[in-house]
């Protein structure tokens, strides 16, 4: 069974047909070819699937597309602007915290919701925003510095 939900996803208005079982995640890979939110564990565990809904880091594995209905989705591929990566791109870039980059793109997300709370968090603060997110590669320290390299450049940051 099918049922049409509408939802903007990276500044885009949607009308699709979705399955009632489909997850957000499915809809994004699947059906709109948004192959920057990655599928990890499926389960909500690691963060690998992180996107903006309404502003909020969420897990999209866990959001079933009908409960995204209404919702303002932003994806890794919605935070360039104008062709421009996003500051936050750029810092994990400079700072060396991409390795094999299956985690960047919920690390991003996750980040990027810190900072538009907080231009300026400290490092335990930005630990704990990246807390649902794992990597087996970096070991944490470049991203942390990336996230908050980033928060330093407030008014570009809040301007995005």
């Amino acid at each position: 069974m099918k049922r049409v939900i509408s939802l903007t996803v990276n500044g885009k208005k949607y009308e699709i047909a979705v399955k009632t079982n489909q997850t957000l995640l499915e809809i994004l890979r699947d059906e709109m070819g948004l192959t920057g939110t990655k599928e990890g564990c499926g389960e909500g565990d690691c963060g690998a699937c992180a996107v903006l809904m309404d502003g909020k880091a969420v897990n999209s594995c866990l959001v079933l597309a009908v409960g995204a209905s209404g919702r303002d989705i932003v994806t890794v591929e919605g935070l360039a602007k104008d062709e421009k990566i996003h500051p936050l791109q750029e810092a994990f870039v400079e700072h060396g915290a991409i390795q094999c980059g299956f985690c960047t793109p919920g690390m991003i997300i996750s980040g990027k919701a810190l900072l538009d709370r907080n231009h300026h968090p400290s490092e335990e603060e930005t630990r704990l925003a990246i807390s649902g997110n794992l990597c087996r590669c970096t070991g944490y320290q470049k991203i942390v510095e990336s996230i908050m390299s980033a928060g330093e450049k407030t008014e570009e940051v809040a301007n995005r």
